[in-house]
């Protein structure tokens, strides 16, 4: 009679937990056909290593750009060996290299850091003429519904200047970033057309990607570009993507990264090497 009772009781809880599971997933809980469904790609900034790992000197490639273009068609990083400044852009990736020039990226190649996301605008705004990066850093923080996510930032038109930069390939033993930027070449451009491209992050991760704004600069032939250190706007629309996502992928324990000291005095040396 008591086994009885125990698997009455039994069938009583599976049945009970089979309608549980039917009615959440036709109500409020999305039940999703794989794990892959569980985040939204197309609104996850996806991080490759640290920004404290590029500034003390973690330059070797962990991923492939064949890799790399299944998490995004936009978005910034660099190269194997800090070889020049990656620009992503409708799913096109470019060098620029130290001599200011945008080249083609093979699918073989390797980045030690970059930030992508699948770009889709949910704000489009005009900017007024005349401003530079600051003001225009200022005006597009206003207008955002909040500071505390991410956001992939498209900047299209004319632009009456643009100072950007690049950085040459290293060799090992790699010196900090900070190193290798005062002797950076950079590049001045006048009436040029082309996109800005980047990312706004909230400040709470410092260390891990640049708080503000990290922005790129691409000409409209695709020619030449660079790390965008200052600009003055002509005729521009600025695109925004809401970004609440977001997933890093660390390098193995067989790289620098596991090695490297990564807390020690690194937000002085990345506004020296941003700037």
């Amino acid at each position: 009679m008591f086994l009885r009772k125990k698997v009455c009781i039994l069938i009583i809880f599976c049945l009970l937990c089979v309608i549980f599971a039917v009615t959440a997933c036709s109500t409020k809980i999305k039940c999703p056909e794989n794990a892959d469904a569980q985040i939204s790609q197309r609104e996850t900034l996806v991080q490759i290593s640290t920004i404290d790992a590029l500034l003390s000197g973690v330059y070797d490639g962990v991923v492939t750009f064949e890799t790399l273009k299944k998490f995004g068609d936009f978005g910034i990083g660099t190269f194997e060996g800090l070889d020049g400044e990656m620009v992503a852009v409708d799913g096109n990736f470019y060098q620029v290299k130290a001599d200011g020039v945008a080249y083609p990226v093979s699918e073989s190649m390797k980045t030690p850091f970059a930030s992508v996301t699948f770009f889709d605008t949910d704000r489009e705004v005009q900017l007024p003429e005349g401003m530079n990066y600051g003001s225009s850093a200022e005006f597009l923080d206003r207008i955002l519904p909040t500071k505390n996510i991410f956001y992939a930032i498209k900047i299209e038109g004319t632009f009456s200047y643009i100072k950007t930069r690049s950085v040459p390939r290293q060799k090992k033993p790699y010196p900090p970033l900070v190193e290798v930027t005062k002797n950076q070449p950079t590049f001045e451009l006048i009436n040029v057309d082309g996109a800005i491209i980047g990312f706004r992050c909230p400040l709470y991760v410092s260390g891990v990607n640049v708080p503000g704004y990290h922005l790129h600069f691409l000409t409209r032939n695709r020619d030449a570009g660079g790390h965008v250190l200052e600009f003055k706007l002509k005729q521009a629309v600025a695109s925004i993507d809401n970004t609440s996502q977001f997933l890093m992928i660390l390098p193995g324990e067989d790289s620098d990264f596991y090695k490297a000291r990564l807390t020690e005095g690194t937000q002085d040396d990345l506004e020296k090497s941003e700037k």
